[in-house]
């Protein structure tokens, strides 16, 4: 998995919008267009097939398919931390028809850790609405003898250089997430880079590395097994799906955070009225049960808001994760 605001923010409601099941002329006669939106397929550009944003485009489409009365295409794009996805649905035409879910890595990341990108995030993309966040669980091989993370710090800082913490990949989420804590406890941990969160992971249940930053569902089986101690999440709030795990504020660490997160976004110069229309209709099939159960299941919760929010959201995270980024050297081609 590449390298996910907590609470959910009210939808704008347009007294104009109806009800889901109304034919797609009525609902949509007046979104500032001068045309009746959709009246034909939208297309959805997202990362690698099966990955969260896959998932979520596919069960979001569905919905919004049926809510339409169009068909909602999903157009698989891998590659280059989903900036390849990202930059083609900012070069398509600014009409509805072509909106992205994108991430962390390619709207708050890749800005500072690549050295060219095809896209500009703030000239070139139309934030629409945040859709989830995803903590990471902070975990130990249980060969470490401390059971708790303020214990962890304190035992790794006696041992500067002895320690060492599992990345799935340059810039990913694991890999910006040990600089992190890195920078923020003093912590002298070596990186040791691997090919996939497969394998990052399967390195800490080894004990090959002494640590990793997880997401929640992949290392969950190994904590409830023994073979991974859990620590904290490294959320504001401790994750729904996992309550019994505190979070880093809780186990010692207040203001340690970072989580991955995704998002919908339209190219740059979408009617402002069709952007809110987007978000309108997003966000309220976003918060039906199923599509938050699914969200828990791999590790997220909604955090579903308003453009505006969205926007601000993206701009610092940016602004935060650059800091990191050039501090520890992080560069990509």
């Amino acid at each position: 998995m590449c390298d996910v605001v907590r609470k959910t923010a009210g939808a704008i409601v347009i007294a104009s919008w109806v009800s889901v099941g109304l034919p797609a002329l009525a609902q949509n006669s007046a979104v500032g267009t001068g045309h009746a939106y959709p009246t034909k397929y939208v297309r959805i550009i997202t990362g690698a097939a099966g990955n969260m944003h896959d998932i979520v485009a596919r069960q979001l489409g569905q919905r919004l398919s049926g809510h339409w009365g169009q068909a909602v295409v999903i157009e698989n794009r891998p590659g280059a931390g989903n900036t390849i996805a990202t930059g083609l649905a900012a070069r398509a035409a600014p009409d509805g028809y072509t909106l992205a879910i994108s991430d962390r890595t390619a709207l708050a990341v890749a800005p500072s850790a690549f050295k060219s990108l095809s896209y500009d995030v703030a000239r070139d993309l139309a934030p629409i609405t945040l859709i989830a966040r995803a903590p990471l669980m902070i975990v130990a091989h249980p060969s470490i003898p401390t059971t708790k993370l303020r214990e962890f710090v304190d035992f790794a800082k006696l041992r500067p250089g002895m320690l060492n913490y599992a990345g799935a990949g340059p810039a990913t989420v694991s890999h910006i997430a040990g600089e992190l804590f890195k920078q923020f406890t003093g912590v002298d941990a070596i990186l040791v880079q691997y090919k996939g969160s497969p394998a990052a992971l399967m390195a800490v249940v080894t004990g090959e590395v002494s640590m990793g930053f997880v997401m929640i569902p992949v290392a969950q089986p190994h904590v409830s097994s023994g073979k991974l101690r859990a620590y904290a999440v490294t959320s504001s709030k401790r994750f729904s799906g996992l309550p019994e795990i505190p979070t880093s504020a809780e186990a010692g660490l207040p203001g340690f955070e970072t989580d991955f997160w995704l998002g919908m976004l339209a190219p740059a110069r979408t009617p402002e009225k069709l952007i809110g229309k987007l978000n309108h209709d997003v966000v309220s099939n976003l918060r039906a049960p199923d599509v938050q159960a699914s969200l828990l299941a791999q590790g997220a919760e909604l955090a579903a808001g308003t453009p505006e929010e969205f926007a601000a959201f993206i701009k610092s995270e940016t602004a935060r994760l650059k800091t990191v980024i050039e501090t520890a050297g992080i560069r990509m081609q």
